[in-house]
């Protein structure tokens, strides 16, 4: 009976972090729109500055889609979300969001960001063409760390999607990105 609240509890949190009404802005971009767009501006300068390795991807990627405020919660039951912008050649092309729920011994809450780079056509299509992608299905994916991204180059590099997370915030243990559904949305 306790998971069964627990569970509705989260799933009323995740609804109401979804559902934010904004109205459309006279430009034809809604405020929401507007606000993802200007908090991937800022995440982007932050993993840039913090991992300046990252740079080499953002040059070679054919796309870049950027989460920059993803809120993780649980307690024993656990769920992140947030919303993000797909950008190409600097320009953003479709706005997305992630979600993933998971069961198990955690506590706790959490904010973190996180990029994933896409290195080539065949992996960016799979992500426009799909009605909701699972990581871990599909293209292949690497989760760097600053450490890695030092000794790694694009042409020794061979996976179609790089991960970096960052800018974790809170008290949560575990980052992963398995699992994760990321779907279009339409801000």
């Amino acid at each position: 009976m306790k998971t069964r609240a627990i569970i509705g509890i989260m799933c009323a949190m995740l609804a109401l972090a979804a559902y934010q009404p904004f109205p459309a802005t006279a430009a034809g971009k809604s405020p929401e729109a507007t606000q993802i767009d200007r908090d991937v501006d800022g995440a982007l300068k932050k993993l840039y500055e913090t991992t300046p390795d990252a740079e080499l991807f953002r040059k070679e990627a054919k796309g870049i889609l950027v989460f920059p405020g993803i809120v993780k919660g649980g307690f024993i039951v656990g769920a992140y979300y947030g919303k993000g912008a797909l950008r190409k050649s600097g320009e953003t092309v479709g706005y997305y969001d992630t979600m993933a729920a998971s069961y198990g011994l955690q506590a706790g809450v959490q904010t973190f960001a996180y990029v994933l780079f896409f290195m080539n056509d065949e992996a960016l299509a799979y992500l426009e063409k799909s009605s909701g992608w699972e990581v871990g299905v599909g293209p292949s994916i690497v989760v760097m760390d600053a450490g890695a991204a030092k000794n790694l180059t694009t042409t020794s590099g061979r996976s179609d999607v790089y991960a970096f997370i960052f800018g974790q915030q809170g008290l949560m243990a575990g980052l992963g990105l398995q699992g994760s559904k990321i779907t279009r949305i339409h801000p």
